[in-house]
């Protein structure tokens, strides 16, 4: 097991990807996020059933700067309760794992 993470994230639009994935590097909270946009989205909310499209935010980042990043992400996103949820990278590249430790503060 490492200590990095992949975080998973949903917004709107590309607009509010770039914005907060840009400030999440810049921040150096996070090492990269992909923006993966053509994402359908169907959800309960509000005692209702939607579907939204959206953009999938994939973030790399490590586990003891998680706190950090929902901090960030919560001051970011423009969802009332926006989506985040954490993964654990069981192992992976030793020179990417080392990228992502070296790219995101302590």
């Amino acid at each position: 097991m490492t200590d990095a993470i992949v975080a998973l994230s949903t917004v709107g639009n590309a607009g509010d990807a770039q914005r907060i994935g840009r400030a999440l590097v810049e921040r150096r909270l996070v090492a990269c996020v992909n923006v993966v946009p053509g994402v359908t989205s169907i959800y309960a909310w509000k005692g209702a059933v939607e579907t939204s499209q959206e953009l999938l935010l994939v973030i790399k980042t490590r586990r003891r700067r998680f706190d950090a990043l929902r901090a960030a992400l919560l001051e970011l996103h423009p969802y009332e309760v926006p989506e985040l949820v954490a993964l654990p990278v069981a192992d992976g590249s030793p020179a990417y794992l080392e990228w992502i430790r070296t790219s995101v503060e302590e």
